[in-house]
């Protein structure tokens, strides 16, 4: 592979050469997909020109979303690739190809993640993942998206900041191409993406800190604390409020990514899509050399029970996240709580409820 002169369909050839299978249906599922990115890059760029505002002057958040999400569809459904589509902005699954003739390959995505951030120029991006269809040939059902992380045959992002890039992994580590607008090709400019094991960044909503639960309140107040206290050593916190932004900044400086499980709905711990974001995002980490998890175990065993399931999601360089695990297993286990015995507690005539 050679930066700055492959682009991806390029890039799967070469991959094809080890791998066979990612020749004809897929490849061209990927080439659509990239087409598609293009689109909605250029949506995304017009901004106030094309009426693009979450100010309720314009186009709103949703109305952007689904804009993206029909642009995504035009170009995927199409070609019969597919068997169907799951998006994050529709309820059910959208069929896709002939009744007699079902694709291989089913495709999940966020069309467009972070459309708050449109009005004030910040990043967005869209997510993407592909899983193969159990049974081609069969009436598609929701119950054939309902597959572990691990089943995973390729996932990514596209940002749209700055310059436009395309992160992408086949299962044969992390890619990212850029998108060079003036021969509208995404070229190969970050190939093999490790995240450092260490870190000194993390990210993290902190106005959800009175839900969270003691692991992650733990972690974030060592890492406050800084040199001073026991990680003996200064940390960043950031928070783009887009998915896609932030994950990008940590395969790029490294870092952690904690959007956890907290205490404001008992019966929805988690806040993330674990199909249309958590796996694929965790596959994208993990190719790079980092850890997904929950805090109590790993995102891509998760067997998923309904299409549209959240989950909690901390990922990132593989020290913090082993860490963070952790943290995790001793709250379970107690470990985590101040130690009290009677011999030497506070002395009393009257019993300590």
């Amino acid at each position: 592979m050679h930066p700055g002169r492959t682009n991806v369909n390029k890039f799967l050839i070469e991959a094809q050469q080890c791998r066979p299978e990612l020749g004809g249906d897929f490849s061209m599922l990927v080439s659509d997909l990239v087409r598609s990115c293009k689109a909605v890059a250029r949506l995304v760029a017009h901004g106030a020109l094309a009426g693009l505002s979450s100010d309720g002057e314009g186009a709103t958040p949703a109305s952007l979303e689904m804009m993206a999400n029909s642009i995504f569809l035009d170009h995927c459904e199409w070609g019969g690739h597919l068997s169907a589509i799951s998006s994050g902005v529709m309820e059910g699954i959208n069929p896709t190809g002939k009744k007699t003739s079902r694709g291989r390959f089913l495709l999940v995505l966020e069309p467009l993640d972070g459309t708050t951030n449109i009005d004030i120029n910040l990043s967005v991006g869209s997510i993407f993942s592909i899983l193969r269809c159990p049974e081609p040939d069969a009436p598609t059902d929701v119950e054939n998206f309902l597959q572990s992380g691990m089943a995973q045959v390729a996932a990514g992002y596209a940002l749209y900041g700055s310059s436009t890039m395309l992160v992408l992994t086949i299962g044969q580590g992390t890619h990212g191409f850029t998108l060079d607008r003036e021969i509208g090709e995404f070229l190969l400019t970050h190939p093999h993406l490790r995240i450092p094991d260490e870190t000194s960044n993390f990210a993290i909503n902190a106005s959800n800190e009175r839900f969270w639960e003691p692991p992650v309140r733990r972690f974030v107040e060592e890492c406050r604390e800084g040199r001073t206290g026991i990680r003996g050593k200064d940390f960043n916190m950031r928070w783009a409020g887009t998915m896609v932004a932030d994950i990008h900044r940590l395969l790029m400086r490294g870092g952690v990514f904690l959007y956890p499980s907290d205490t404001r709905d008992p019966t929805q711990p988690g806040r993330l899509s674990l199909l249309h974001k958590a796996n694929p995002m965790a596959m994208i980490v993990e190719q790079a050399g980092g850890l997904a998890t929950t805090g109590y175990e790993r995102i891509g065993t998760i067997r998923p029970a309904c299409l549209h399931q959240q989950t909690p999601v901390i990922l990132g360089s593989r020290q913090e996240i082993e860490r963070i695990e952790r943290y995790h297993t001793e709250h379970l286990n107690g470990e985590d709580k101040p130690f009290s015995s009677p011999l030497f507690g506070t002395r009393s005539l009257f019993r300590i409820e």
